[in-house]
């Protein structure tokens, strides 16, 4: 857990420091270039340092052990974080549309060309980011993490979007100056497309949403592989931050005794986390074969 904690934190804290650069980078770019796209690019890297300063703060809860008031742990901590870090997209969307829409009913000059040579180093950036921390969240199955990584991607979006526009704004000149405000309107959408993309798999976890069903019949093929194991009648599973937990029926030779039946359960316990050993915790509730529902 430790090693896994360290990862994410590590993730997140390079994540603050690069989204703090270059936050500075285009709030100075768009305002002496004249360019809104590139301050509403701003204030999604803005945004960015926010919710991963939330992320490493999450992380650091969630990692708790079980206590006496949380015997399952803090870990979904985490989907809690990635639900706060979608509403603080939702909210850079929302000034940024705003904003855009403002600037596109006012008549203003076309955007410095020098602007485009900070979003090329922008996008570079961001998109080399966004492969690392989402490589770390799959690594660690954190949805905390790899909503960080999507934060990143759309901040990559952003900037790609402003590129367009400015380019277009200089190329086209008089007459298309608003390319770059409306470049900056599509930003917002991208955000909100992936707030969806974050919020989505976090709100399963907070309601114990079933895992993949692949997932799901593989835990039962491996209680079926355990010797004394008759039949497995149900399988469940759902996520608690990094790890996972399975929730088992099985069925097995209704003359055996407790003992016997408890060792059954002992060895499909360490036979699925032998395999699998995101599972922390399985719950396995034995049934006589032959006397179940």
């Amino acid at each position: 857990m430790a090693k896994t904690e360290n990862k994410a934190l590590k993730s997140t804290f390079i994540g603050i420091i690069v989204s703090g650069i270059l936050a500075i980078l285009k709030a100075l770019g768009g305002i002496f270039g004249n360019s809104y796209a590139l301050i509403a690019d701003a204030i999604e890297s803005t945004a960015d340092i926010f919710t991963s300063t939330m992320l490493w703060l999450g992380l650091k809860w969630a990692s708790k052990p079980a206590d006496e008031d949380h015997p399952y742990g803090h870990g979904k901590a985490e989907a809690l974080i990635a639900i706060g870090i979608a509403l603080a997209l939702t909210i850079a969307a929302f000034v940024i549309g705003k904003e855009s829409v403002h600037n596109i009913m006012t008549p203003h000059k076309s955007p410095k060309a020098y602007t485009l040579i900070i979003l090329l180093i922008v996008i570079a950036t961001k998109e080399i980011l966004y492969r690392y921390v989402k490589k770390v969240g799959i690594g660690i199955n954190s949805e905390a993490v790899k909503a960080d990584a999507f934060h990143h991607r759309s901040d990559a979006i952003t900037s790609l979007a402003a590129f367009i526009g400015i380019s277009i704004s200089l190329i086209g000149g008089k007459g298309y100056e608003a390319a770059d405000d409306y470049a900056a309107l599509f930003a917002g959408v991208i955000i909100l497309i992936n707030v969806y993309q974050i919020a989505r798999p976090a709100i399963g976890e907070l309601l114990d949403e079933d895992l993949d069903p692949s997932l799901n019949e593989r835990v039962r093929e491996l209680a079926s592989e355990v010797e004394g194991v008759t039949h497995v009648q149900k399988c469940h599973t759902r996520k608690m931050g990094v790890l996972n937990h399975a929730d088992l029926h099985i069925w097995v030779d209704g003359e055996l005794s407790v003992t016997e039946g408890h060792t059954i359960s002992h060895a499909v316990k360490d036979h699925i986390q032998h395999t699998l050993p995101q599972f922390i915790e399985i719950m396995i509730h034995i049934e006589p074969d032959g006397h179940h529902d």
